[in-house]
């Protein structure tokens, strides 16, 4: 009795390990776009597109009308040197699309509102689309 007590009380317990794996991930708290979805969002007056990655690489070639905010260790005083309004979208990239989901997380815990360019300026190039330089 002892042995069938201890085999379900087992079980039991690795169902419950298992359910507990089985939940979701914690969904970004922004959407990750496509190239086509990131051009229908950021023709709006609304949003503002911002390049986060380096000044070296956004000399090489951005996204027409992006500013450059940095990401990295002084990116919160980068935000506020750059005068980024609440009032609008971020539309943020950089040049796969890592940087910029950590930099999307950042400005979420701001208090903007933002939208991330999935697989960067790469994709973006990918794609066909337009790059100019200043």
């Amino acid at each position: 009795m002892k042995q069938i007590t201890f085999l379900v009380a087992l079980i039991c317990l690795t169902f419950f390990a298992c359910a507990q794996n089985d939940q979701p991930a914690q969904q970004p708290k922004f959407p990750s776009l496509t190239v086509q979805q990131f051009v229908d969002n950021i023709k709006y007056d609304s949003v503002m597109v911002v390049d986060v990655r380096t000044q070296k690489e956004f000399a090489t070639g951005h996204i027409d009308g992006a500013v450059n905010v940095v990401w990295g260790q002084t990116f919160d005083a980068e935000v506020k040197n750059a005068n980024l309004p609440k009032d609008k979208v971020m539309a943020v990239y950089c040049r796969s699309g890592k940087r910029s989901k950590m930099a999307a997380n950042r400005l979420v815990a701001l208090g903007y509102k933002v939208i991330d360019l999935n697989e960067g300026i790469l994709g973006w190039q990918k794609a066909g689309r337009p790059i100019v330089t200043d």
